[in-house]
């Protein structure tokens, strides 16, 4: 047993608010610099939609990630040997068009404009070349929705719907559709740290952070073919590839990342989670209905005493497998199974995972609207009506009917395994009759006792998941390792506080 130590993170999707406040607080700290106007180490998607950049999730097109060949894994990019021929000419490679051609405005139009009848305006300019342009695709061009027929209609999840599917979701658009933000995953078996020839990617050996160190890296853009999340960006200034670096110098210090820490609607969960790197072949090589177990399966428990002794042999200090087993990831992934991998079929085991979001409840036929959308379904003629919202059996009913297919969900965060999907909904549906039979008070307790039952979830469990996504502080949403170098980076003392250090502290 080859025990290591993972940062993880859990976002909830049905808290996300599409706000962007997590990457405009990224942008402004890291990437806010020549050479890194197009990227967005975070960014927030509407889907249904296209993505960014553009169509990122079609492998046949990028080959990023990894198949299943011979009984084992291979980069669907190539050896390294294989990848060193194509450096000159790397098909796979996106361009800027796939991102976006990154604009300022020529704020000089507005500060020198000649007294006029009409307001001037700012003309958009390039942000690379200067010249004038017309902005027509950005990081979250299709935001909400916008102009889906042209966006949204180009996901390819849609594939996994029927034509009756497809249809319903078209005719309700405007409502069918939820954000996805999405950051580096810091995978536990990273296509990019493999095809990457000159080593400079790598796992942090502390946390499992995956960086490129900027010294190394010798510009060939493997890795940014490889990953099929297509979060590693080349930056056309240094000539170096970057990515996201998880705010290591912020957990260094124990703090939160910047995007978490901004976050309004508070959906980011953070902590550590422990991992048995000898099973990653075998596990990442599971059929694609299976992944979804096999990610849980290779999170180890904190609590075993074989684990324990695994860990200590590993380096792994009382002080991480204390944070380990007060990690909220853990109880999202392993107690809950509320939290699912984004395309887990690309199998690079990543170490974000999702709360599947809850579309917007339907009113019930009874005419008393419980749902927020306040429409009504199409008449049922001679049908029976459907048991009304307020019982288990009606709300679990709207799993498989909701306006969010669910093999739409199950594509993007189970493989195409609709019953893991169905599982965590269902959970939540269970708090949701919960919760309201203690703050409305017109459910009968025998229908949450049956909830419960039937999403395999406890009043306790409940209780702690509905305070977790609710009230409960920063510190217990991110639980962090204490930083084993705040000393080294504490701000200069005082010379108040020098005047009483003891000789040779200075």
């Amino acid at each position: 047993m080859d025990v290591r130590a993972q940062i993880a993170s859990v976002f909830h999707l049905d808290k996300c608010l599409g706000c962007h406040t997590c990457s405009v607080a990224c942008k402004n700290l890291w990437t806010d610099r020549k050479g890194a106007e197009h990227m967005w180490w975070n960014n927030v998607e509407a889907r249904p939609g296209a993505g960014y950049p553009r169509g990122w999730e079609d492998q046949d097109r990028w080959n990023g990630g990894w198949s299943v060949a011979g009984g084992g894994l291979e980069l669907r990019a190539g050896s390294k040997p294989g990848a060193l021929s194509r450096i000159f000419h790397n098909p796979s490679l996106p361009v800027l068009d796939d991102y976006y051609e990154p604009w300022t405005y020529r704020y000089g139009d507005l500060f020198d404009a000649k007294p006029t009848d009409t307001p001037p305006s700012a003309r958009p300019v390039s942000a690379i070349t200067g010249r004038p342009m017309d902005p027509r695709a950005g990081p979250n061009w299709d935001d909400d929705l916008a102009g889906s027929r042209r966006y949204a209609a180009k996901d390819p999840n849609l594939e996994a719907l029927t034509p009756t599917e497809r249809a319903a979701l078209q005719a309700t658009e405007r409502l069918a559709y939820f954000h996805l933000p999405r950051t580096c995953n810091h995978c536990a078996n990273p296509a990019c740290v493999a095809a990457c020839p000159s080593g400079a990617a790598y796992k942090r050996g502390e946390d499992g952070l995956v960086v490129i160190s900027q010294d190394g890296c010798r510009g060939w853009r493997m890795c940014v073919s490889s990953c099929p999340y297509k979060k590693v960006f080349y930056n056309w200034e240094t000539g170096k590839s970057e990515k996201c670096i998880g705010c290591y110098p912020r957990i260094d210090c124990g703090e939160a990342p910047a995007c978490f820490a901004a976050c309004p609607g508070r959906i980011r969960f953070q902590g550590v989670l422990l991992y048995d790197a000898e099973r990653i072949p075998e596990l990442a090589a599971r059929p694609e209905a299976e992944l979804v177990a096999a990610a849980r399966e290779l999170v180890l428990d904190p609590a075993d005493p074989a684990v324990i002794e695994a860990a200590r042999r590993s380096g792994i200090g009382d002080a991480i497998l204390d944070a380990a087993r007060r990690s909220p990831v853990l109880r999202f992934l392993k107690r809950w199974k509320l939290a699912l991998p984004l395309h887990s079929e690309f199998r690079t085991l990543p170490m974000v995972f999702y709360v599947p979001p809850l579309a917007p409840l339907l009113a019930e036929r009874d005419e008393e609207a419980i749902g927020c959308s306040g429409l009504r379904p199409p008449p049922v003629g001679e049908q029976s009506s459907p048991p009304p919202l307020r019982t288990a059996e009606g709300l679990f009913a709207t799993v498989e009917s909701s306006r969010l297919p669910l093999r739409y969900l199950s594509a993007l965060f189970a493989g195409g395994n609709d019953g893991e999907v169905a599982r965590a909904l269902r959970k939540l549906l269970a708090v949701r009759l919960w919760r309201r039979a203690e703050s409305v008070g017109d459910v009968d307790a025998a229908e949450v006792t049956r909830a419960f039952a039937e999403a395999e979830l406890d009043p306790a469990a409940a209780a702690e998941l509905h305070r977790l996504t609710t009230w409960a502080p920063l510190e217990e949403r991110v639980v962090l390792p204490p930083s084993t170098r705040a000393e080294d980076l504490d701000p200069w003392p005082s010379p108040t506080a020098l005047a009483f250090q003891p000789p040779g502290r200075v």
